[in-house]
């Protein structure tokens, strides 16, 4: 039962269904309970521990009804068609005539565990077998799609072929009607293992595709995924965000309790004997953490600046106070856009208001003084990510200057590689003199790295 729910477990997390330790137990306790003779309680049972949302119960249904469906084992022989019920009685009457004389319906003596079991046709012992096999064969460790020949093999190996295959080379040299007998079993059964090795593929190796697809779309340029990719790359930033917030959440909600001081702990409840009803804590003075992120949204880098800002608005957990802001040729604030719509919704409104033009940076800058540069304090990360090509225009980096020195970093993530930087019309360099942090920003995998590095420095 251990064996088989973990291989479970492993199904459900390749689902999306996330399964810890602590609700694994819960759901062997429960199982332990009720057994496995009832099908739909046992659903029940593993839909109720495992399943936290409405998704994950869908998930987990599916994957349940997948999991303990065993594929039938195809019949060797067709089944006959039977006019009436008359021609029917008098078939069976004829061919239990025949084999209790000739007596070709039982399987010969002498034959191995397998080919006994085939000829006698018995699917309950045959889908028994399988399973057994499949644990045997390892089959959860399935990966990929081109494995599918070698379970298959390993699965028949360990049921026996090897027997088997003398056995029909006996039967042939002996009784060549038997022997054809066999042989379609047999390639009923090899029909019956791609089936279990199928199911299998389609159980266990769900995770480990996802996995690569991920590890893919991390490393592929932000600014060239395709069209199809764009719902596939939101999902793995949300993922990004989910993971960032996991890691930095619970070290600030420690750090703004405090850690114990057992003095003055000690002291408080001297009354009570040294019993320490009343706590006393040590808090160090953290500033309020904020972060003012500038994107570029000009057609150059817009699809860069749609997951930089889904990332960084999906991190509101983790930092108390994010401003952003959206500019090609002029600055606006879009921070209640991201939080009000859908992150599809929002970015076709930013774009109808400022984005796909033709970018200049030192027109953008101006703006944000003007109307925004009072949101900066000495406790900001400025986060600006573009290009930094302002078509031969005026960059104003003077502007730049002195919001670095009115916030507490200034950090520039440009999606444009290292050995593009300060030719043509790219103003990089200039640009970088006056950043704390300078870092290219091209990949999904980058772009976790450089957030990651961010929210740290507030820990």
């Amino acid at each position: 039962m251990r064996e088989n729910l973990h291989r479970f477990f492993r199904a459900a997390r390749g689902a999306g269904v996330h399964v810890s330790p602590a609700e694994s137990i819960d759901a062997m306790r429960a199982v332990k309970q009720i057994g496995f003779s009832d099908r739909a309680i046992l659903r029940d049972a593993l839909l109720l521990t495992l399943a936290k949302s409405q998704d994950e119960k869908l998930a987990l249904g599916d994957c349940f009804d997948l999991f303990f469906s065993q594929p039938d084992p195809r019949q060797d022989q067709p089944e006959a068609d039977n006019d009436d019920d008359a021609s029917q009685d008098a078939d069976q009457s004829a061919q239990s005539g025949s084999a209790s004389e000739a007596g070709e319906g039982q399987p010969p003596a002498g034959l191995g565990p397998l080919a006994q079991m085939l000829m006698s046709q018995d699917r309950n012992a045959i889908a028994a077998a399988i399973a057994s096999a499949s644990g045997a064969a390892s089959l959860s460790d399935i990966r990929y799609s081109t494995q599918r020949g070698i379970f298959s093999s390993r699965i028949l190996d360990a049921m026996g072929l090897q027997r088997l295959r003398d056995d029909l080379d006996e039967l042939t040299a002996t009784n060549p009607s038997q022997a054809e007998r066999l042989r379609a079993a047999l390639d009923a059964l090899r029909e019956a293992v791609r089936d279990t090795v199928s199911q299998g593929l389609a159980l266990y190796a769900r995770e480990e595709a996802e996995n690569l697809r991920n590890e893919i779309l991390r490393n592929a340029p932000l600014a060239r995924i395709e069209r199809r990719q764009v719902a596939e790359m939101r999902a793995l930033i949300r993922q990004i965000a989910r993971r960032l917030r996991e890691r930095y959440s619970k070290p600030r909600k420690r750090q703004r309790r405090g850690h114990l001081d057992v003095r003055r702990t000690l002291r408080r409840n001297a009354a009570w004997g040294g019993v320490p009803f009343l706590t006393a804590w040590k808090r160090k003075h953290r500033d309020r953490p904020k972060i003012v992120a500038l994107c570029d949204v000009s057609g150059s880098v817009a699809q860069v600046s749609d997951f930089f800002l889904l990332l960084i608005h999906s991190l509101h957990e983790v930092v108390d106070d994010v401003r952003s802001f959206a500019f090609s040729s002029h600055t606006i604030e879009v921070s209640e856009i991201l939080e009000k719509k859908s992150p599809e919704e929002a970015m076709a409104e930013i774009m109808s208001k400022v984005g796909f033009g033709s970018s200049d940076y030192g027109s953008s800058l101006v703006d944000f003084e003007h109307d925004f540069m009072s949101t900066l304090t000495p406790q900001t990360t400025v986060i600006v990510l573009g290009d930094a090509r302002s078509n031969n225009l005026d960059p104003r980096a003077d502007i730049l200057r002195r919001i670095s020195e009115r916030s507490k970093r200034l950090v520039w993530l440009n999606p444009e590689g290292r050995l593009a930087w300060g030719f043509g019309d790219s103003e990089m360099p200039r640009y970088a003199t006056f950043c704390s942090v300078v870092r290219q920003c091209a990949t999904a995998q980058q772009l976790e790295r450089a957030v990651s590095d961010i929210v740290a420095t507030y820990q």
